[in-house]
């Protein structure tokens, strides 16, 4: 038994502002369905005892802070869009009036 109907979905993405044709409607309603069980079955898990976390790994995965390799500047102005290579300088969009 699905926990969304095909009505809920089409209110969600009138919400969203989205436009979806039928086999969109279908495919959401079957995935977003699928999604909700699987949260269901989640919940249904005994944690008790289970301290809570705020990382899932319990280990530090960051990598050490060492210098590497870095662009020359010509290299930097050369992948941008609007340079000014021989200034050596960026351009950018005015932002302040």
């Amino acid at each position: 038994m699905s926990l969304l109907s095909r009505q809920d979905v089409q209110r969600i993405a009138e919400l969203a502002r989205l436009e979806l044709t039928s086999e969109e409607l279908d495919l959401f309603t079957r995935q977003l369905g699928d999604i909700l069980t699987y949260v269901e079955q989640i919940r249904a898990l005994d944690t008790t005892g289970v301290e809570p976390t705020s990382q899932v790994l319990n280990r530090p995965v960051d990598r050490d802070d060492a210098p590497g390799a870095t662009l020359t500047r010509a290299q930097l102005l050369g992948n941008a869009p609007d340079a000014a290579p021989e200034a050596g300088l960026f351009k950018v969009p005015r932002v302040i009036g």
